[in-house]
């Protein structure tokens, strides 16, 4: 079943992607795309309306990016958003300019007349600009929102079937960004909202049955929602052609490895494999104190224990094993390089894509490519996977191991996971795991003297990281309050034999970052 499709053309915003997540969150499937991508590639694709990012640039810039005019011709509506708007007006004979006053932050929007983009929106609204150019001029357009320093806020252009604004519509911090959006793709492109996760579960089933055939596929489950998520889904398409690989690498939290056994081996009735490594990664981990060390050592092992169970299962099951299953989302594909070949530049190498050995021999299975985080969990939830899963806080790869400052041993690890486990459990009876986005405990690297009971200690100092979040780009220290705080700290010292201080970490992200290594 092929869905009407929004396609947003990225000009090199660092928050393209929360455009396509506000498309989304409207029940309208959308894809982003280069800039640069050729018309006939925009004109086949049929969509039912365009969307045109912010991007770093000015127009008038050696290199800018540009936008084809024959665009206005295909007979779709667009919608410019910040450089999308000055691109238009460049390409199509307007004018833009570098703005006397910078425009950054919060700003009143004044909407004039009646314009299905504003309906049902209060006259007066904040707005989230970020410009240094600003467009004096669109041939053809009538302005239909202004403010004090940008005249032409927002402007509709028929001829050109264009809607443009200068502000930011799909950040939080814009009042009815999302309705804005939402009025666009509803009452601009008549769209009708046919993205339901139910379904995307049946046709996903579907083409994973299709693609696989009759040979077997291999996941690295992790515990994670996106590897869980996948499993199951996976397990429901194909059964007993699946088999995932769990790999224990000694620096989980605790109780994880037999709940993840648990619930998937012996509750779903997975193929599970599961490895104890823990020795084997201590053992490498011994004598290394650098974050990046850490976390290279822990990747390269987990790519060299993997393999080896990967070619094991490919022995036992003969030719049959084709296939090799990722969680991949969406934010790792854009993320990791610049695949839409726009002009954002690379954010982060993220361990799912690409990361696994090439020569295994194996094609790839993704059914969450195009994914983002939210839709992942909708999905785990209507598979009817438990709510401790589908609600996971972010847990790192290299797990408590840049959790732990310092070089990694078996002690330190069984100190972190009890202090951790305390953390976890106190946020849970609170009621705050689903508002909080991460909350851990992290060992750190220095001694404080105590006294307990009529006796002078000299013990390890453990640090408390809460923080909110809506996709962890920025973060916020939790404002916990002071009676759990107090519970948090007195159970870890009475509980946790060899920690005799808690701090609480009030640093937000930035300047900070969330984990501590």
């Amino acid at each position: 079943m092929s869905h009407e499709t929004i396609l947003i053309l990225d000009f090199g915003s660092q928050v393209t992607q929360l455009i396509a997540r506000r498309v989304r969150e409207a029940n309208v499937y959308c894809e982003i795309v280069s800039c640069a991508t050729p018309l006939a590639a925009i004109a086949a694709r049929k969509p039912k309306g365009i969307i045109l990012s912010g991007g770093p640039a000015s127009v008038y810039a050696p290199g800018a990016p540009q936008v084809d005019p024959g665009l206005y011709r295909l007979g779709v509506p667009v919608l410019g958003i910040c450089y999308g708007m000055q691109a238009t007006s460049h390409a199509c004979g307007g004018q833009v300019v570098r703005a006397d006053q910078r425009e950054f932050g919060r700003t009143e929007l004044r909407v004039l007349g009646n314009d299905p983009l504003f309906a049902d929106l209060p006259p007066r609204q904040v707005v989230w600009m970020s410009h240094g150019d600003r467009i004096e001029s669109l041939p053809g357009s009538t302005t239909i929102a202004t403010s004090d320093n940008c005249p032409l806020a927002a402007v509709r252009a028929p001829a050109l079937n264009f809607h443009g604004v200068q502000f930011h519509p799909e950040v939080a911090h814009t009042q009815h960004g999302a309705a804005i959006v939402r009025n666009f793709l509803y009452r601009v492109c008549g769209c009708r909202g046919d993205w339901q996760m139910g379904d995307f579960i049946r046709e996903e089933i579907e083409r994973l049955r299709a693609q696989v055939g009759d040979g077997h596929v291999i996941l690295g489950l992790s515990g994670g929602v996106d590897s869980s998520v996948a499993a199951v889904l996976l397990h429901r398409a194909i059964g007993k052609q699946l088999t995932c690989i769990f790999v224990n690498n000694g620096v989980l939290r605790q109780g994880e490895a037999d709940g993840v056994r648990e619930l998937f081996a012996e509750h779903i009735g997975i193929n599970l494999d599961y490895v104890d490594a823990s020795d084997r990664f201590l053992t490498k981990l011994a004598g290394a104190e650098d974050p990046e060390k850490k976390r290279k050592i822990i990747g390269a092992e987990f790519v060299a224990v993997f393999k080896d169970e990967a070619l094991r299962i490919k022995r036992e099951h003969g030719g049959h094993v084709r296939f090799l299953a990722q969680g991949t989302l969406y934010p790792d594909v854009i993320e990791s390089v610049s695949v839409h070949g726009g002009p954002a530049s690379v954010i982060k190498s993220h361990h799912n894509v690409g990361g696994l050995p090439a020569d295994l021999g194996l094609g790839l299975v993704e059914p969450f490519r195009f994914l983002f985080k939210d839709e992942v969990r909708a999905i785990g939830s209507q598979l009817g996977l438990p709510d401790a899963v589908v609600w996971r806080q972010p847990f790192p790869g290299p797990g408590l191991a840049v959790r732990i400052l310092g070089e990694v041993t078996a002690a330190k690890v069984k100190l972190l996971q009890a202090a951790d486990a305390i953390v976890r459990e106190e946020i849970d009876r609170a009621g705050l795991t689903r508002a909080i986005w991460q909350a851990f405990a992290v060992l750190l690297p220095v001694k404080s003297v105590g006294v307990m009971g009529d006796e002078r200690t000299y013990e390890n100092a453990c640090a408390v990281r809460a923080v909110t979040s809506t996709d962890g780009m920025t973060a916020d220290w939790a404002q916990l309050s002071y009676e759990l705080l107090g519970r948090i700290s007195n159970r870890i010292i009475n509980e946790v034999r060899g920690i005799n201080r808690v701090v609480y970490d009030i640093t937000s992200k930035p300047p900070g970052t969330i984990e501590w290594e």
